[in-house]
């Protein structure tokens, strides 16, 4: 009787096919050119599987030396580390550990509040909540006080954060989230519902733990010369950026030279333009040493979109190499818009114009004319939210809040486990959204929930079988509008049926007869 075949008998090729298929992801990341690269749901956390896949691969790897070594590619491919004692102390473990350090390729930084105030205003301030039957417990939030302030009196953030960045010689993607706990939630909801005199208590502020995180970041990044090409600041404040030019301006430019995808998202509402037009040199000194880039994103709150000209954080720069363009909640003129895509129309194959209002004077229908005419290597547009300037004001006039997530859009579901490793980006374009403890648990990033484009819009691939590529007339089998008077642009609003319309019909030209 032939005995049952143990899996310490499988080749190695087919345990790597069994890896494969429990971290499908390993070695997958969104196509530079495919619609969700830019896209705000490319940040967003669908429902995580079940059971863990990061659990799956570490049981996997308990089986037995052999199994264990197979494992480490996948296990430590995607490194996350909280701005906490606990947290930096792991870090310090993982890049001690040279074996393990060289397969991470993608970093995470999870930065919590900072508390401005003495842990003793902490105490004072939640004494006085639990009068108003508020079961908030001080020591918690001593306890995080205590020991942020630890970690930036020894520096023991940036001892660390230089030896991860020493260590991890194959590293690619560097990112920094806001963290979120249900213990800071709760705490910022009673402070936000709290008498002023009583709010003014507790300071918690995530300016300042953005201003540390970056320029940390950035000092250890030029410290052990890393090899990273990529750069995600989904919920960056703008005074983290007037740090990074005042701390290290003349070691800027080297660390954009290395970058081939940038994407920033600023949150912070208050005095925006003002603090834009500060950093503008330093765009501009960014934009022009970032000579290799091949993605960009720059976004704003969708519900203050920019009041400032395209150009004044562009600065007419041309990148050769630039696949991949988006901005979000600006202010512009058809004009700006146009100039900046004919600067690239040779190389442009995706243009994201979130939440993009035109100013009076503008039609959006002279920018799509000329997307369709004349940018051929277009393969997807995104119009979500567009509007005109005059009817957006209108409608927070009227009191009606201009989220940025739209009717349909789905929710994400949370994890349980306790897993760092494989932390997913949650692009919170709402100020009062974050990375939630539950959120970065779990194990998703190439699985995009973008309803408002339908279950296919985020995997546009460049292949012969896209619109644009036809080498026949499709004229005659086109619903779409004929021509430009066939758009309904009113130039007054822009009706969602609308905008959907025309992002088929900039990419619908026909072969034969766009020219």
């Amino acid at each position: 009787m032939s005995s049952i075949p143990s899996l310490q008998t499988l080749s190695n090729e087919l345990l790597k096919d069994i890896l494969d298929f429990i971290d499908a992801d390993q070695d997958r990341s969104v196509n530079i050119d495919h619609r969700a690269y830019l896209s705000v749901e490319s940040f967003r956390l669908p429902s995580p599987p079940v059971p863990s896949r990061a659990h799956d691969v570490g049981s996997f790897r308990l089986t037995c030396r052999r199994f264990a070594e197979m494992g480490i590619p996948y296990q430590f491919a995607k490194v996350a580390t909280r701005f906490s004692y606990h947290g930096l102390e792991r870090l310090d473990k993982i890049c001690s550990q040279g074996h393990l350090a060289k397969h991470t390729r993608k970093f995470s930084y999870l930065v919590p509040y900072f508390y401005i105030q003495g842990t003793e205003q902490v105490q004072h301030f939640l004494e006085s909540e639990r009068r108003h039957q508020n079961p908030l417990d001080p020591s918690i939030f001593q306890s995080k006080a205590e020991d942020q302030r630890r970690i930036l009196q020894t520096a023991e953030d940036t001892r660390v954060l230089r030896k991860a960045m020493a260590a991890f010689v194959s590293l690619q993607h560097v990112q920094i989230l806001r963290l979120q706990d249900e213990a800071d939630r709760m705490l910022l909801e009673a402070l936000q519902e709290s008498d002023l005199h009583r709010a003014t208590m507790v300071d918690l502020k995530w300016a300042p733990a953005c201003t540390h995180a970056a320029t940390t970041i950035a000092e250890a990044l030029l410290y052990a010369r890393s090899p990273f090409s990529r750069f995600s600041g989904p919920m960056m404040n703008s005074q983290s950026a007037l740090a990074i030019k005042d701390r290290i301006p003349q070691t800027v430019p080297l660390l954009a030279s290395r970058l081939t995808c940038l994407e920033l998202h600023f949150d912070d509402p208050e005095a925006l333009e003002e603090r834009m037009r500060a950093i503008s040199r330093l765009f501009k000194t960014v934009f022009n040493a970032a000579q290799n880039l091949q993605a960009v994103h720059v976004g704003f709150p969708s519900r203050a979109p920019l009041d400032m000209g395209l150009e004044e954080i562009f600065h007419s720069v041309h990148w050769e190499k630039l696949r991949a363009f988006g901005i979000q909640a600006w202010r512009l003129t058809a004009d700006e818009i146009i100039r900046l895509a004919r600067r690239h129309s040779t190389t442009l194959r995706g243009l994201r114009l979130r939440d993009v209002q035109l100013r009076e004077g503008s039609m959006w229908k002279d920018v799509l004319t000329m997307l369709r005419s004349e940018m051929e290597q277009l393969d997807w547009v995104s119009l979500r939210r567009v509007d005109y300037s005059k009817h957006f004001d209108e409608l927070w006039a009227d009191s009606m809040e201009v989220g940025d997530v739209e009717i349909g859009d789905g929710s994400h579901g949370s994890s349980e486990s306790d897993n760092e490793d494989d932390i997913l980006p949650h692009f919170s374009m709402h100020g009062s959204e974050n990375v939630s403890e539950e959120d970065y648990d779990s194990e998703y990033e190439h699985s995009i929930a973008d309803t408002d484009h339908g279950p296919d819009a985020y995997e546009i691939a460049l292949s012969p079988n896209t619109t644009a590529s036809l080498p026949f007339c499709t004229c005659s089998r086109s619903s779409d509008p004929a021509g430009t008077d066939d758009l309904g642009d009113n130039g007054l609003f822009v009706m969602y049926q609308q905008r959907k319309l025309w992002e088929k019909w900039v990419i619908g030209r026909c072969p034969e007869h766009s020219s």
